[in-house]
């Protein structure tokens, strides 16, 4: 550990001196460094898609899908938008403080840290990396441990593609984590638990460092089929591929469990069973298209939640595992206790609970009694009910009609809100969170008003009242001696 110590020190003194050196700030370089991250997702795009599969058991086409591809959007939007993001902006000051002038400029934050997460290890490194070039910050980035194969070749490949004294690579496990947290950071960027981002914003908080957390949740689905009864097969399709078809429900923003009207249960049960067997198969678990769990660790809370007599006796498809294989079936679940774990915990995994309710409007209140969500989705046409969900409930988002979309679009912000995380980033958002909008203002040395200093008397009060609230007609006939 003292080695790993020493290490620590010694590339966080050369990332510094780096910064220090100006060299990340030319726009010219920071378009270098975006340009070769879309030339290694191009030449190595068998080797990340086989490492994935390792780690994930991902097919070829999710693993496109879900990460590659999103890297390659994600540095060509910003390669192609950098040029007007560094520009300052200019302001429109009031009239009081004519004729000065004012601007916003975006400079880096520093030398920042970046931890990302096992589900998707190549994007969600190489995304909030992408953001901290193209601000022009020096950064550290720390793999999951948890997807050995990707971090390895994160560890290996990237010094090759990217300027090694100003983009590293440090991998290892909580024990690593600790000592990097221990060193004040410019910002910090976490992808993860809420447990472990508690532990990062404290020690966060002993240097007063800034924290970006992109963290988790149970993301409500609300299918109100009545309204959209002419376009539920694609309602349900959309559902069943953001529970099943994406890392096995091992995403942040999945489908976490689903609100209907309990008049449409049997009918949506068959739907999502025709659903599954159309994607894997007879067998799900013959399939190349299912993702396997992470880890043993992970199997064991998934299947425990299954275990549990009350939950068992709510299976109503699927249900089945396999701890050698960390396979677990395709599985939903009709009306689980709600005080049980499974209704309680981010389930991360391919388990999907139906809660039934007398009326869908009641999917309001029911969101409303548990923590803000990630994202909430909602598959309606009510426009009552659609205003309701926007108006009533907080999430970090909320998609109408679609799944996952609003991660992909780097028109708009992801993040979280409450204990779904804090702090957004993609596409400028990213440029933004790893950037520091300094205020500039240039006055003038005419004119003079004597008013803005002591000896105070009533004159100069009168006159600071009148400035201040910009009633300019008064000011003036304060001036003429006109008013008191």
């Amino acid at each position: 550990m003292e080695d790993m110590k020493e290490k620590v020190e010694q590339e966080l003194g050369e990332m510094r001196l780096t910064f220090k050196s100006r060299k990340t700030k030319s726009v010219k370089w920071r378009k270098t460094q975006l340009s070769a991250i879309i030339k290694m997702i191009k030449e190595k795009e068998d080797e990340i898609c086989k490492a994935l599969f390792q780690d994930l058991g991902k097919h070829y086409t999710e693993a496109y899908r879900d990460e590659l591809g999103i890297v390659q959007r994600s540095a060509t939007t910003a390669l192609n938008g950098l040029d007007q993001w560094v520009l300052p902006k200019k302001t429109k000051l009031p009239l009081l403080f004519f004729p000065a002038k004012g601007e916003v400029i975006s400079e880096p934050l520093g030398t920042v840290l970046i931890f990302a997460s096992w589900n998707f290890p190549i994007s969600v490194s190489l995304d909030p990396l992408i953001g901290a070039i193209s601000a022009g910050n020096t950064v550290m980035l720390k793999p999951s441990e948890l997807s050995p194969n990707s971090s390895s070749f994160l560890a290996k490949t990237l010094p090759s593609y990217l300027d090694p004294k100003a983009i590293k690579v440090i991998e290892g496990g909580p024990d690593v984590a600790t000592l990097l947290l221990q060193h004040k950071w410019d910002k910090i960027f976490f992808t993860g638990s809420q447990r472990v981002g508690r532990i990062v914003m404290s020690a966060a908080a002993q240097h007063l460092t800034p924290v970006t957390l992109e963290l988790g949740g149970k993301c409500p689905t609300i299918l109100d089929d009545r309204s959209i009864s002419k376009d539920i097969k694609t309602a349900v399709k959309r559902i069943s591929g953001a529970k099943w078809g994406s890392c096995s429900g091992q995403v942040c923003i999945s489908v976490d469990y689903l609100l209907v009207e309990e008049r449409f249960t049997s009918s949506l049960i068959d739907m999502l069973k025709q659903t599954i067997k159309s994607f894997y198969g007879e067998n799900p678990k013959d399939s190349e298209c299912v993702s396997k769990i992470v880890n043993k660790k992970h199997f064991l809370r998934l299947s425990g939640y299954l275990d549990d007599p009350r939950v068992k006796a709510s299976i109503v498809h699927g249900g089945s595992t396999d701890e050698e294989k960390l396979y677990i079936e395709p599985t939903i679940l009709l009306d689980p206790p709600l005080d049980s774990d499974i209704m309680t915990e981010e389930i991360f995994g391919p388990i999907l609970p139906i809660i039934t309710l007398r009326d869908i409007q009641g999917s309001v209140e029911f969101v409303n009694s548990r923590p803000k969500p990630l994202a909430i989705y909602a598959f309606t046409k009510d426009d009552k009910l659609k205003t309701r969900i926007l108006s009533e409930t907080s999430s970090g988002s909320v998609t109408f009609n679609d799944v996952f979309i609003q991660y992909v679009c780097d028109a708009l912000p992801f993040g979280g809100v409450g204990e779904s995380g804090i702090g957004r980033y993609h596409g400028k958002y990213s440029f933004e969170c790893f950037s520091h909008e300094k205020a500039v203002m240039e006055g003038s040395l005419v004119p003079e008003f004597e008013a803005r200093y002591p000896p105070w008397n009533a004159f100069k009060l009168s006159f600071i009242r009148l400035a201040i609230v910009e009633d300019y007609f008064s000011l003036v006939l304060l001036m003429l001696g006109l008013k008191k």
